[in-house]
Protein backbone atom coordinates (compact mmCIF):
# COMPACT_ATOMS: atom_id res chain seq x y z
CA UNK A 1 0.00 0.00 0.00
CA UNK A 2 1.80 3.08 -1.26
CA UNK A 3 1.61 5.72 1.47
CA UNK A 4 4.50 7.05 3.52
CA UNK A 5 5.32 5.42 6.85
CA UNK A 6 8.27 5.58 9.23
CA UNK A 7 9.25 3.59 12.28
CA UNK A 8 12.14 3.73 14.71
CA UNK A 9 15.14 6.05 14.48
CA UNK A 10 16.34 7.55 11.20
CA UNK A 11 18.69 10.46 10.34
CA UNK A 12 17.34 13.82 9.17
CA UNK A 13 18.67 13.37 5.61
CA UNK A 14 19.19 10.34 3.40
CA UNK A 15 22.67 8.96 2.85
CA UNK A 16 24.25 11.00 5.62
CA UNK A 17 26.22 9.87 8.65
CA UNK A 18 24.06 8.14 11.28
CA UNK A 19 26.03 7.01 14.31
CA UNK A 20 25.42 4.34 16.92
CA UNK A 21 25.94 5.34 20.57
CA UNK A 22 29.47 3.85 20.37
CA UNK A 23 30.37 6.06 17.40
CA UNK A 24 30.13 3.41 14.68
CA UNK A 25 27.95 4.02 11.64
CA UNK A 26 24.59 2.36 11.12
CA UNK A 27 24.43 0.64 7.72
CA UNK A 28 21.96 2.22 5.29
CA UNK A 29 20.06 -0.04 2.87
CA UNK A 30 17.79 1.11 0.04
CA UNK A 31 15.13 -1.52 -0.70
CA UNK A 32 13.02 -0.76 -3.74
CA UNK A 33 11.23 -2.11 -6.78
CA UNK A 34 11.81 -1.59 -10.51
CA UNK A 35 15.38 -0.51 -10.04
CA UNK A 36 15.27 2.94 -8.48
CA UNK A 37 12.04 3.99 -10.21
CA UNK A 38 9.49 2.02 -8.14
CA UNK A 39 8.38 2.40 -4.55
CA UNK A 40 11.11 2.04 -1.95
CA UNK A 41 12.08 2.28 1.69
CA UNK A 42 15.40 2.98 3.40
CA UNK A 43 16.43 0.86 6.38
CA UNK A 44 19.22 1.36 8.93
CA UNK A 45 20.99 -1.76 10.22
CA UNK A 46 23.44 -2.51 12.98
CA UNK A 47 25.34 -4.75 10.54
CA UNK A 48 25.88 -4.71 6.76
CA UNK A 49 23.15 -6.96 5.32
CA UNK A 50 25.76 -8.31 2.89
CA UNK A 51 27.81 -10.10 5.59
CA UNK A 52 26.89 -13.72 4.87
CA UNK A 53 28.85 -16.50 6.58
CA UNK A 54 27.87 -19.30 4.18
CA UNK A 55 25.35 -20.19 1.46
CA UNK A 56 23.94 -23.38 0.00
CA UNK A 57 21.14 -24.61 -2.23
CA UNK A 58 18.37 -26.27 -0.22
CA UNK A 59 15.61 -27.52 -2.51
CA UNK A 60 13.56 -27.14 -5.66
CA UNK A 61 10.13 -25.81 -4.68
CA UNK A 62 8.56 -25.65 -8.13
CA UNK A 63 4.93 -26.83 -8.20
CA UNK A 64 4.34 -30.31 -9.69
CA UNK A 65 1.93 -29.57 -12.52
CA UNK A 66 0.20 -32.43 -14.32
CA UNK A 67 -1.27 -32.71 -17.80
CA UNK A 68 -5.00 -33.39 -17.58
CA UNK A 69 -6.96 -35.48 -20.05
CA UNK A 70 -9.90 -33.08 -20.37
CA UNK A 71 -11.17 -29.56 -19.69
CA UNK A 72 -13.67 -29.43 -16.84
CA UNK A 73 -14.76 -27.62 -13.72
CA UNK A 74 -12.96 -28.94 -10.64
CA UNK A 75 -13.50 -28.91 -6.88
CA UNK A 76 -10.68 -29.44 -4.39
CA UNK A 77 -11.33 -30.13 -0.70
CA UNK A 78 -8.42 -28.38 0.96
CA UNK A 79 -9.40 -29.53 4.45
CA UNK A 80 -8.36 -32.97 3.19
CA UNK A 81 -4.86 -31.72 2.39
CA UNK A 82 -2.25 -32.90 4.89
CA UNK A 83 -1.16 -30.59 7.68
CA UNK A 84 2.51 -30.27 8.53
CA UNK A 85 5.66 -28.24 8.18
CA UNK A 86 5.93 -24.59 9.07
CA UNK A 87 4.21 -21.56 7.49
CA UNK A 88 6.58 -21.77 4.51
CA UNK A 89 7.67 -25.41 4.18
CA UNK A 90 4.12 -26.59 4.86
CA UNK A 91 2.65 -24.95 1.76
CA UNK A 92 0.75 -27.27 -0.58
CA UNK A 93 0.62 -25.73 -4.06
CA UNK A 94 -2.58 -26.53 -5.96
CA UNK A 95 -2.83 -24.23 -9.00
CA UNK A 96 -0.53 -21.90 -10.87
CA UNK A 97 0.90 -20.41 -14.04
CA UNK A 98 3.80 -18.13 -14.97
CA UNK A 99 2.21 -15.18 -13.10
CA UNK A 100 0.84 -16.60 -9.87
CA UNK A 101 0.72 -19.73 -7.70
CA UNK A 102 -2.06 -20.61 -5.26
CA UNK A 103 -1.89 -23.06 -2.38
CA UNK A 104 -2.88 -23.75 1.20
CA UNK A 105 -0.89 -24.17 4.37
CA UNK A 106 -1.83 -25.79 7.69
CA UNK A 107 1.45 -25.61 9.61
CA UNK A 108 2.19 -27.71 12.66
CA UNK A 109 5.77 -26.53 13.24
CA UNK A 110 7.24 -23.17 14.18
CA UNK A 111 9.70 -21.43 11.87
CA UNK A 112 13.25 -21.83 13.19
CA UNK A 113 14.60 -19.70 10.34
CA UNK A 114 13.70 -16.52 8.45
CA UNK A 115 12.32 -16.38 4.91
CA UNK A 116 12.54 -14.08 1.90
CA UNK A 117 10.70 -14.49 -1.40
CA UNK A 118 12.84 -12.95 -4.15
CA UNK A 119 10.45 -13.95 -6.95
CA UNK A 120 7.55 -11.60 -6.16
CA UNK A 121 4.98 -10.40 -3.65
CA UNK A 122 3.04 -12.77 -1.41
CA UNK A 123 -0.56 -12.54 -0.25
CA UNK A 124 -1.47 -14.73 2.73
CA UNK A 125 -5.13 -14.99 3.69
CA UNK A 126 -5.65 -16.06 7.29
CA UNK A 127 -8.55 -18.53 7.34
CA UNK A 128 -7.95 -19.59 10.93
CA UNK A 129 -5.65 -18.69 13.78
CA UNK A 130 -3.88 -15.77 15.40
CA UNK A 131 -0.24 -14.83 15.53
CA UNK A 132 2.34 -12.37 14.30
CA UNK A 133 3.92 -11.57 10.97
CA UNK A 134 7.40 -10.58 12.13
CA UNK A 135 9.42 -8.73 9.49
CA UNK A 136 12.48 -6.62 8.97
CA UNK A 137 10.05 -3.65 8.92
CA UNK A 138 8.42 -4.56 12.22
CA UNK A 139 5.61 -6.76 13.49
CA UNK A 140 1.97 -7.02 12.40
CA UNK A 141 -0.45 -9.12 14.50
CA UNK A 142 -2.78 -11.28 12.39
CA UNK A 143 -6.30 -12.58 12.98
CA UNK A 144 -8.88 -14.66 11.05
CA UNK A 145 -9.91 -12.87 7.87
CA UNK A 146 -6.67 -10.91 7.44
CA UNK A 147 -4.93 -10.48 4.12
CA UNK A 148 -1.18 -10.19 4.76
CA UNK A 149 0.58 -8.45 1.86
CA UNK A 150 4.34 -9.13 1.90
CA UNK A 151 6.46 -7.27 -0.69
CA UNK A 152 9.16 -9.03 -2.69
CA UNK A 153 12.46 -9.28 -0.84
CA UNK A 154 10.98 -8.83 2.65
CA UNK A 155 12.71 -10.95 5.29
CA UNK A 156 10.08 -12.38 7.62
CA UNK A 157 8.87 -15.20 9.77
CA UNK A 158 5.45 -16.13 11.11
CA UNK A 159 4.90 -16.88 14.79
CA UNK A 160 1.63 -18.68 15.45
CA UNK A 161 -0.16 -17.95 18.71
CA UNK A 162 -2.94 -20.43 17.90
CA UNK A 163 -3.19 -23.16 15.22
CA UNK A 164 -3.39 -21.39 11.87
CA UNK A 165 -4.61 -22.08 8.34
CA UNK A 166 -3.60 -19.95 5.36
CA UNK A 167 -4.58 -19.51 1.74
CA UNK A 168 -1.33 -18.66 -0.06
CA UNK A 169 -1.05 -16.57 -3.24
CA UNK A 170 2.49 -16.06 -4.55
CA UNK A 171 2.91 -13.57 -7.38
CA UNK A 172 5.76 -13.07 -9.83
CA UNK A 173 5.14 -9.33 -9.61
CA UNK A 174 3.63 -6.73 -7.27
CA UNK A 175 0.21 -7.03 -5.61
CA UNK A 176 -1.58 -3.68 -5.25
CA UNK A 177 -5.07 -2.22 -4.74
CA UNK A 178 -7.04 -1.82 -8.00
CA UNK A 179 -6.01 1.20 -10.04
CA UNK A 180 -9.61 2.40 -10.47
CA UNK A 181 -9.85 2.91 -6.71
CA UNK A 182 -6.79 5.20 -6.59
CA UNK A 183 -6.21 8.76 -7.78
CA UNK A 184 -3.10 9.94 -9.64
CA UNK A 185 -1.25 10.29 -6.32
CA UNK A 186 -2.07 6.77 -5.15
CA UNK A 187 -4.66 7.76 -2.54
CA UNK A 188 -7.72 5.56 -2.31
CA UNK A 189 -10.83 7.29 -3.64
CA UNK A 190 -14.16 7.72 -1.87
CA UNK A 191 -15.85 4.95 -3.87
CA UNK A 192 -13.20 2.41 -2.91
CA UNK A 193 -14.55 -0.49 -0.79
CA UNK A 194 -11.76 0.13 1.73
CA UNK A 195 -9.53 3.06 2.67
CA UNK A 196 -6.20 3.81 4.30
CA UNK A 197 -7.77 3.67 7.77
CA UNK A 198 -8.36 -0.05 7.19
CA UNK A 199 -4.70 -0.72 6.39
CA UNK A 200 -2.63 -2.03 9.32
CA UNK A 201 1.06 -1.23 8.89
CA UNK A 202 3.94 -2.36 11.12
CA UNK A 203 3.62 -0.47 14.40
CA UNK A 204 6.21 -2.24 16.55
CA UNK A 205 9.85 -2.41 15.57
CA UNK A 206 11.85 -4.79 17.75
CA UNK A 207 15.55 -4.25 17.08
CA UNK A 208 17.65 -7.36 17.72
CA UNK A 209 21.36 -7.09 18.42
CA UNK A 210 21.97 -10.76 19.23
CA UNK A 211 24.92 -12.51 17.62
CA UNK A 212 25.11 -16.21 16.85
CA UNK A 213 23.98 -18.35 13.93
CA UNK A 214 20.85 -17.23 12.06
CA UNK A 215 19.45 -18.75 8.86
CA UNK A 216 17.59 -16.83 6.15
CA UNK A 217 16.07 -18.96 3.39
CA UNK A 218 15.62 -17.19 0.07
CA UNK A 219 13.42 -18.36 -2.79
CA UNK A 220 14.57 -17.36 -6.26
CA UNK A 221 13.25 -18.85 -9.52
CA UNK A 222 11.43 -21.56 -7.53
CA UNK A 223 14.66 -22.70 -5.85
CA UNK A 224 15.29 -22.37 -2.12
CA UNK A 225 18.70 -21.24 -0.86
CA UNK A 226 20.07 -20.99 2.69
CA UNK A 227 22.11 -18.01 3.92
CA UNK A 228 23.81 -18.10 7.33
CA UNK A 229 24.43 -14.87 9.24
CA UNK A 230 26.40 -14.19 12.43
CA UNK A 231 23.76 -11.71 13.60
CA UNK A 232 19.99 -11.52 13.89
CA UNK A 233 18.48 -10.33 10.55
CA UNK A 234 16.02 -8.04 12.37
CA UNK A 235 18.79 -5.61 13.35
CA UNK A 236 17.03 -2.55 11.92
CA UNK A 237 16.84 0.51 14.20
CA UNK A 238 14.59 2.52 11.88
CA UNK A 239 13.23 2.91 8.37
CA UNK A 240 10.97 5.07 6.26
CA UNK A 241 9.37 4.95 2.84
CA UNK A 242 6.55 3.47 0.82
CA UNK A 243 7.55 -0.21 0.66
CA UNK A 244 6.54 -2.42 3.62
CA UNK A 245 4.18 -5.27 4.51
CA UNK A 246 0.64 -4.55 5.66
CA UNK A 247 -2.59 -6.25 6.71
CA UNK A 248 -6.15 -5.69 5.49
CA UNK A 249 -9.05 -7.59 7.04
CA UNK A 250 -11.68 -9.01 4.71
CA UNK A 251 -14.14 -7.91 7.40
CA UNK A 252 -13.21 -4.28 6.64
CA UNK A 253 -14.09 -4.68 2.94
CA UNK A 254 -17.30 -2.70 2.35
CA UNK A 255 -19.43 -4.42 -0.32
CA UNK A 256 -20.82 -2.49 -3.29
CA UNK A 257 -24.46 -3.41 -3.92
CA UNK A 258 -27.20 -2.28 -6.31
CA UNK A 259 -30.80 -2.65 -7.45
CA UNK A 260 -29.76 -5.46 -9.83
CA UNK A 261 -26.87 -7.90 -9.89
CA UNK A 262 -23.41 -6.40 -9.50
CA UNK A 263 -20.68 -8.24 -11.46
CA UNK A 264 -17.54 -9.67 -9.80
CA UNK A 265 -15.30 -6.61 -10.45
CA UNK A 266 -17.13 -4.75 -7.63
CA UNK A 267 -15.62 -7.32 -5.25
CA UNK A 268 -12.04 -6.73 -6.41
CA UNK A 269 -9.58 -6.14 -3.59
CA UNK A 270 -6.12 -6.55 -5.16
CA UNK A 271 -4.54 -6.59 -8.61
CA UNK A 272 -1.48 -8.45 -9.82
CA UNK A 273 0.14 -8.98 -13.18
CA UNK A 274 -2.53 -10.85 -15.19
CA UNK A 275 -4.69 -11.67 -12.15
CA UNK A 276 -7.08 -10.11 -9.66
CA UNK A 277 -8.15 -11.05 -6.12
CA UNK A 278 -11.73 -10.42 -4.98
CA UNK A 279 -13.53 -10.61 -1.63
CA UNK A 280 -17.08 -11.93 -1.30
CA UNK A 281 -18.42 -10.73 2.04
CA UNK A 282 -21.79 -10.58 3.85
CA UNK A 283 -23.96 -8.07 2.00
CA UNK A 284 -27.49 -7.07 1.06
CA UNK A 285 -28.88 -8.63 -2.08
CA UNK A 286 -30.19 -6.72 -5.09
CA UNK A 287 -33.29 -4.69 -4.23
CA UNK A 288 -35.06 -4.27 -7.58
CA UNK A 289 -38.57 -5.78 -7.11
CA UNK A 290 -37.88 -8.31 -9.86
CA UNK A 291 -34.21 -8.90 -9.09
CA UNK A 292 -32.64 -12.35 -9.24
CA UNK A 293 -29.86 -12.31 -6.63
CA UNK A 294 -28.09 -15.41 -7.99
CA UNK A 295 -25.51 -14.60 -10.68
CA UNK A 296 -26.22 -15.40 -14.29
CA UNK A 297 -24.57 -18.23 -16.19
CA UNK A 298 -21.37 -16.86 -17.64
CA UNK A 299 -18.44 -17.92 -19.76
CA UNK A 300 -14.96 -17.02 -18.64
CA UNK A 301 -13.67 -16.80 -22.19
CA UNK A 302 -10.48 -15.00 -21.18
CA UNK A 303 -9.92 -15.92 -17.54
CA UNK A 304 -9.81 -18.85 -15.15
CA UNK A 305 -11.92 -18.36 -12.01
CA UNK A 306 -10.89 -19.78 -8.64
CA UNK A 307 -13.04 -19.46 -5.51
CA UNK A 308 -11.86 -20.31 -2.00
CA UNK A 309 -14.83 -20.76 0.34
CA UNK A 310 -14.19 -19.42 3.84
CA UNK A 311 -17.49 -19.38 5.67
CA UNK A 312 -21.27 -19.23 5.26
CA UNK A 313 -23.61 -20.66 2.65
CA UNK A 314 -22.58 -19.64 -0.87
CA UNK A 315 -25.96 -19.00 -2.49
CA UNK A 316 -25.19 -20.19 -6.02
CA UNK A 317 -23.37 -23.42 -5.13
CA UNK A 318 -24.16 -26.80 -3.62
CA UNK A 319 -21.83 -29.53 -2.41
CA UNK A 320 -19.30 -26.92 -1.30
CA UNK A 321 -17.61 -26.96 2.08
CA UNK A 322 -15.48 -24.70 4.24
CA UNK A 323 -12.05 -24.67 2.64
CA UNK A 324 -13.32 -25.81 -0.76
CA UNK A 325 -11.57 -24.47 -3.86
CA UNK A 326 -13.39 -24.50 -7.19
CA UNK A 327 -11.70 -23.98 -10.55
CA UNK A 328 -13.89 -22.83 -13.45
CA UNK A 329 -11.56 -22.66 -16.48
CA UNK A 330 -11.86 -20.37 -19.46
CA UNK A 331 -13.73 -21.76 -22.45
CA UNK A 332 -16.66 -23.47 -20.76
CA UNK A 333 -19.60 -21.69 -19.06
CA UNK A 334 -20.49 -22.03 -15.42
CA UNK A 335 -23.08 -20.58 -13.09
CA UNK A 336 -25.63 -21.42 -10.40
CA UNK A 337 -26.33 -25.04 -9.57
CA UNK A 338 -29.81 -26.45 -10.33
CA UNK A 339 -32.49 -24.82 -8.17
CA UNK A 340 -30.21 -22.06 -6.87
CA UNK A 341 -31.59 -19.35 -9.17
CA UNK A 342 -35.16 -19.94 -8.03
CA UNK A 343 -34.12 -20.31 -4.39
CA UNK A 344 -32.39 -16.93 -4.43
CA UNK A 345 -35.49 -14.95 -5.43
CA UNK A 346 -36.83 -12.93 -2.52
CA UNK A 347 -33.72 -13.39 -0.36
CA UNK A 348 -32.55 -10.17 1.27
CA UNK A 349 -28.93 -10.86 2.20
CA UNK A 350 -26.09 -13.36 2.22
CA UNK A 351 -23.61 -14.27 4.93
CA UNK A 352 -21.08 -15.85 2.56
CA UNK A 353 -17.35 -15.24 2.89
CA UNK A 354 -14.99 -16.23 0.07
CA UNK A 355 -11.79 -15.21 -1.72
CA UNK A 356 -11.66 -15.28 -5.52
CA UNK A 357 -8.62 -15.41 -7.79
CA UNK A 358 -9.20 -14.68 -11.49
CA UNK A 359 -6.24 -15.23 -13.82
CA UNK A 360 -5.92 -14.07 -17.41
CA UNK A 361 -3.69 -16.97 -18.37
CA UNK A 362 -4.76 -20.62 -17.99
CA UNK A 363 -3.99 -22.26 -14.67
CA UNK A 364 -2.27 -25.62 -14.33
CA UNK A 365 -3.31 -28.15 -11.70
CA UNK A 366 -0.76 -29.86 -9.46
CA UNK A 367 -0.43 -33.49 -8.49
CA UNK A 368 -1.27 -32.53 -4.90
CA UNK A 369 -4.54 -30.90 -6.02
CA UNK A 370 -5.72 -34.05 -7.78
CA UNK A 371 -5.23 -36.00 -4.55
CA UNK A 372 -7.98 -33.93 -2.87
CA UNK A 373 -10.28 -33.51 -5.89
CA UNK A 374 -14.02 -34.19 -5.81
CA UNK A 375 -14.40 -36.25 -9.02
CA UNK A 376 -18.17 -35.67 -9.28
CA UNK A 377 -18.10 -31.86 -9.35
CA UNK A 378 -18.52 -31.51 -13.13
CA UNK A 379 -21.75 -33.52 -12.87
CA UNK A 380 -23.19 -31.25 -10.18
CA UNK A 381 -25.00 -29.14 -12.81
CA UNK A 382 -27.00 -32.11 -14.09
CA UNK A 383 -30.68 -32.18 -13.09
CA UNK A 384 -31.54 -34.34 -10.08
CA UNK A 385 -32.38 -37.93 -10.95
CA UNK A 386 -36.07 -38.62 -10.38
CA UNK A 387 -36.86 -41.67 -8.24
CA UNK A 388 -38.33 -44.60 -10.15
Amino acid sequence: MAFYHRLGEIPKKRHTMFHKPNGELYREQVMGTKGFSGIQSILYHHHPPTQVRSTKRVADVKPEYVEQADLKHQHFKTFDAPAGGDPVSGRTYLLGNSDVVLGVCVPTDEMNYFYRNADGDELLFVHQGEGELQTIFGTIPYFPGDYLVIPIGTTYRIEMKTPSRFLVIESQNEIVPPKRYRNEHGQLLEHSPFCERDIRVPERLDTHVEEGSFEVRVKRQSTLYSYMFDFHPFDVVGWDGYLYPYALSIHDFEPITGRIHQPPPVHQTFAGQNFVVCSFVPRLYDYHPQAIPAPYFHSNVESDEVLYYVDGNFMSRKGIYEGSITLHPMGIPHGPHPGKVEASIGKKETKELAVMLDTFKPLYVTKQALEIEDPDYMNSWLPPVSPE
